[in-house]
């Protein structure tokens, strides 16, 4: 079967847009099923959009095209923001979303790629993620395919061993079709990531075992798809630093180490849910504005 992908591009104010919507989903799926990890699930959510609306070679109509782009959430804790992204692009009902965490449902609090079309790994075990996308991109190296793999990586997560095991692999095998994304923001359960065991300077390290090193604002599209396009013209594997704010969109959320693994009350989600529709308003003003100049 030839290879078919998603053709059409958002703009970046599409991209916005979709962001949202993504987010506020995720809020709702948490805040219904009463468990999930609402932080690390809103911090990722633009680097999730950028990548399938605007990177990956992937169609919902053939999710298993043997040349299609691999992407592995390697914090799977962040399933809620896959699973929305996922129902955004078509690769699974939005029905789906109203039952996260619930017996019996393919929606678990982490990934299962035997149930979740468009999943790639069952992931959850952090630091295994890199490895995994690190086997498929010598696969494609191997089979002398074109698929390219992204990883995206929690910076709590490079904590663990395995991920600079995996780093080094990927330089040492010459992988120039895969991307590590660490979304850096900067919080894991028991606080600050360099408190607990600090991983800074990460760049650096990463350039050390030989990886080419992209630092951006995860929330700034403009940074994030040139960023991602990369992959494209480097003579390396590319790890990208994603600078983000944990529990982004949601004002009492942010820069909150609480909201780690906790989901909101029913007033906390109303109140979540409300800064959405107020974002959303703001965003038809200027559409508005803007036709009219």
């Amino acid at each position: 079967m030839p290879f078919s992908r998603i053709v059409y591009k958002p703009e970046y104010d599409e991209l916005e847009k979709k962001a949202v919507i993504i987010r506020k989903n995720v809020v709702k799926m948490i805040g219904k099923a009463g468990s999930g990890h609402p932080g690390g699930s809103l911090s990722c959510v633009d680097i999730l959009t950028a990548l399938y609306f605007r990177i990956l070679r992937i169609s919902p109509k053939y999710p298993k095209d043997p040349e299609r782009d691999r992407f592995v959430l390697s914090k799977g804790h962040a399933a809620p923001a896959l699973y929305a992204t996922l129902a955004e692009t078509g690769f699974i009902p939005y029905e789906w979303l109203d039952n996260l965490r619930v017996l019996g449902s393919p929606l678990q609090g982490h990934p299962d790629m035997k149930k979740v079309p468009g999943v790639e790994m069952s992931t959850g075990s952090l630091g295994q993620g890199l490895s995994v996308g690190v086997g498929m991109a010598l696969s494609a190296k191997i089979l002398e395919s074109g698929y390219r793999v992204f990883v995206l990586l929690g910076d709590g997560e490079c904590q663990e061993g395995q991920v600079w095991e995996a780093a080094m692999s990927a330089s040492h095998f010459k992988l120039t079709n895969i991307v590590a994304i660490v979304d850096r923001n900067r919080l894991q359960i028991d606080g600050c990531t360099e408190d607990v065991m600090g991983v800074d300077p990460l760049g650096a390290k990463w350039k050390a075992f030989g990886w080419t090193v992209i630092e951006v604002d995860g929330h700034d599209f403009l940074e994030l798809i040139p960023a991602l396009e990369a992959i494209s013209y480097t003579s390396k594997p590319t790890a990208i630093i994603a600078n983000t704010v944990k529990g982004k969109g949601v004002c009492f959320m942010e820069n909150n180490p609480d909201w780690h693994g906790k989901a909101p009350k029913p007033d906390q989600l109303e109140e979540a849910l409300k800064g959405f529709e107020e974002v959303e308003f703001m965003e038809s003003e200027e559409v508005e504005m803007d036709s009219k100049n």
